[in-house]
């Protein structure tokens, strides 16, 4: 099915494993410009030769660790570079926080920078354009224990903040004709994740988490995450505005 992203301008924010790589090829597949944004140059060109293998019209890489960077000036940069962006995904942050509930300030501000904050920075240079231009889809990449809070509190804490976010800025951004929303991965398994050794291992932790908490009782793929992203950047998707959609077998 056809779903009208041929040729559209791409940027992906962590396209380089997992979810990530999952949301490149998912829009490679559909033929269209990528700009990957990730942390390792070769991660990022590997991902490219897939990409192009599947055949994606175009792929351009860039070296960045948006914690470290001036996240506004970057933004810009990649306008000036690449042009106005038809999509922008968020797939940044991650549970690699603190996991003390008592943990300072510090700790806190560094999981919603991690997790949110940093994205936000990039939507205010990337939005502008696309509001002028009256069309553009923003998708971030949240968890489902932005839903279920539990787990790392500093984790599910920022998740939810970027929840609200989507949901507060998304309603304002509902009238200028572009899309804001999120997809909230439940438990995905793949090379490297945190699932992934506990799979291979055969380790009891498997067969008890997904008796207790996935209905469906398996991991999803990065795949089945990518898929609702990419319909998510189609018109298709045109009354989920300012939506926080749950991919997650059914999280329990």
């Amino acid at each position: 099915m056809d779903i009208g992203l041929r040729s559209k301008n791409v940027l992906i924010v962590g396209g380089s494993k997992g979810i990530g790589e999952g949301i490149v090829m998912g829009f490679a597949k559909e033929n269209c410009k990528i700009v990957n944004i990730a942390r390792s140059e070769d991660l990022l060109k590997e991902v490219g030769k897939k990409a192009l293998e599947i055949g994606v019209e175009s792929y351009q890489c860039e070296v960045a660790d948006i914690m470290e960077c001036d996240t506004k000036k970057f933004a810009s940069d990649l306008i000036e570079k690449y042009g106005v962006f038809d999509v922008v995904v968020h797939n940044v942050g991650g549970s690699l926080v603190s996991r003390d509930h008592l943990a300072g300030i510090e700790d806190w501000i560094y999981a919603l920078r991690f997790n949110v904050l940093a994205s936000i920075d990039m939507n205010s240079i990337l939005l502008p354009p696309m509001i002028e231009r009256g069309c553009g889809r923003v998708i971030h990449i949240s968890s489902i224990s932005a839903q279920m809070l539990r787990g790392n509190p500093l984790y599910a804490s920022a998740k939810a903040f970027l929840n609200a976010y989507v949901t507060t800025v998304g309603r304002k951004l509902a009238p200028t004709g572009v899309l804001m929303c999120s997809v909230m991965p439940g438990a995905v398994a793949f090379e490297g994740s945190y699932w992934d050794k506990y799979v291979k291992e055969g380790h009891p932790r498997v067969e008890d988490f997904l008796r207790h908490h996935q209905a469906v009782n398996r991991f999803g793929s990065p795949e089945e995450i990518a898929n609702v992203v990419v319909f998510m950047a189609s018109d298709k998707s045109s009354f989920m505005q300012a939506a926080n959609i749950p991919v997650d077998g059914a999280n329990m």
